[in-house]
């Protein structure tokens, strides 16, 4: 394979310094990745080995450079994605990113889109009355989806925040639990008041709560009325039926938003039932005012190992349906 040489040279040492990462991390995970010598020297980068990897390694440091020019923050977690994008031809996407943030935590944390399918599920949440978000764990999907609900009401878009889902157990009884039915719903809502708490803080969250400015319940009790002027998302929408599915849906009032989220891989419903959300996707792709976003393990967020965990199962699915039954 022909060898390959090329020069990149860095605007300033402060640049070069937030590209390289701490103890030259991002560039030693660049080498890692593509099998390349990267060699630094001052302001100036030289990449060597086989052509097609010195043009992605290029190609990646080229755009951590812009994005430090922006003023990004060039973290692992970016270098890792930049890889990803890399890989894919699409490196330079990633400046996507440098926009301003989604909002701003209890504690003054800028929350900033992390990937290009996070950035394009936000942009269609602000330009859409009714948004489907659709991927494996850990994409941010629920997450964005109540930093941007907290925002609407910050500027007073939306007088009230709903947040739902369908009361299926995954995969385990949870039995008779003593308490009311707040006490025996409140585990299946604990990731919808973790992201509450960190954006408004714990007193504000249950101020707005005792209010009944935020709501957070089961779906059941969706049935039956119009919701106007709110924020609603529903969360792990994957484990609703078809009826409960037409009947959120048709809660919608005015000067509302929707946001569903959920994962088609990790449906809980007994056997024989259809899920509503794929039902929903499949009949309202082609609505005005409504989109839908999928999500990838390229938008996982979490842990480097949960994009690794879901490509896995994805192989293992995708085995399966053709006829064999074995991890490789």
């Amino acid at each position: 394979m022909d060898k390959s040489i090329r020069k990149i040279t860095a605007d300033n040492t402060d640049i070069m310094q937030a590209v390289l990462g701490t103890f030259d991390e991002n560039v030693n995970l660049i080498m890692q990745e593509f099998g390349v010598i990267v060699r630094v020297d001052a302001v100036k980068i030289t990449v060597s080995g086989a052509q097609d990897k010195v043009n992605l390694a290029s190609d990646v440091i080229l755009s951590l450079l812009e994005l430090a020019r922006k003023g990004e923050t060039v973290d692992k977690g970016r270098v890792v994605y930049c890889i990803e994008l890399a890989r894919d031809g699409k490196a330079e996407e990633v400046l996507k990113l440098s926009s301003g943030a989604v909002a701003v935590t209890f504690r003054g944390k800028p929350v900033k889109c992390k990937t290009v399918g996070q950035k394009t599920y936000v942009d269609n949440i602000k330009n859409n009355a009714v948004t489907f978000g659709i991927g494996p764990a850990g994409t941010g999907k629920t997450y964005l989806a109540v930093c941007l609900a907290v925002q609407s009401y910050k500027q007073k878009q939306v007088d009230k925040i709903i947040l739902t889902r369908p009361a299926v157990e995954a995969g385990e009884k949870l039995g008779f639990l003593p308490g009311d039915l707040q006490t025996k719903v409140d585990p299946y809502l604990r990731p919808l008041y973790d992201a509450l708490e960190e954006m408004l803080g714990t007193e504000t969250y249950l101020k707005l709560m005792e209010r009944g400015t935020i709501e957070v319940a089961p779906l059941a009790y969706m049935r039956g009325r119009t919701l106007s002027n709110a924020f609603i998302i529903l969360d792990e929408a994957q484990n609703t039926t078809r009826e409960q599915m037409k009947m959120f849906l048709t809660r919608l009032g005015d000067g509302s938003k929707m946001v569903v989220t959920g994962d088609v891989t990790q449906i809980d419903l007994p056997d024989g039932k259809k899920s509503g959300l794929e039902h929903a996707v499949s009949v309202l792709k082609d609505v005005d005012g409504l989109s839908v976003i999928y999500l990838s393990d390229k938008d996982v967020v979490r842990n480097p190992m949960v994009m690794k965990i879901v490509r896995a199962y994805e192989a293992d699915g995708n085995g399966r349906k053709n006829g064999q039954d074995k991890v490789d």
